[in-house]
């Protein structure tokens, strides 16, 4: 399986709401799930693109099948959950946390191979909340998962 790349690593898009990029973003990263050993570390998700508006990544449908050789829904959420999460702490920037609070899928077609493409878009922006509108696709552009994510933002512990 291709190892997923580090955060310093993929393209940070320029605009990132609402603080400038934090500088400690490779923590907020971690603490979001993506650091070495977790989740997104063992489905192979790479990131390619990473703002608070807009965040892209891939993800191998080997190694993350169910029993009938098909990409497993589990890990299309999860997928879908990683790359909104992504984003969220972004926008939460330094002073706030992002916790997922909703997950809501919906299976198109399926995929027995091949990479699945994912986007995350923002789709509301607020003090207290950030949704998220995920597209997974084939390589050919097919549609094969649709997803809204939302996080709620939290003060950061430790904060006053």
């Amino acid at each position: 399986m291709t190892q997923p790349i580090g955060i310093k690593e993929f393209k940070l898009m320029a605009e990132v709401l609402p603080d400038d990029l934090p500088d400690n973003l490779d923590t907020l990263m971690r603490e979001a799930g993506l650091g070495a050993g977790g989740l997104y570390w063992k489905l192979g998700i790479r990131l390619e693109e990473a703002s608070a508006r807009l965040v892209v990544g891939t993800m191998p449908v080997e190694g993350n099948t169910q029993p009938q050789g098909l990409l497993h829904g589990g890990a299309s959420i999860a997928f879908a959950e990683t790359l909104a999460s992504t984003a969220a702490a972004m926008y939460a920037g330094t002073r706030r946390i992002a916790v997922g609070v909703e997950v809501s899928a919906t299976h198109h077609r399926s995929a027995r191979g091949g990479t699945v493409r994912g986007t995350a878009r923002a789709g509301h922006l607020g003090s207290s909340m950030a949704t998220y509108n995920v597209e997974l696709t084939d390589e050919r552009g097919r549609l094969l998962c649709s997803c809204r994510v939302s996080c709620m933002l939290k003060p950061r512990p430790g904060l006053k």
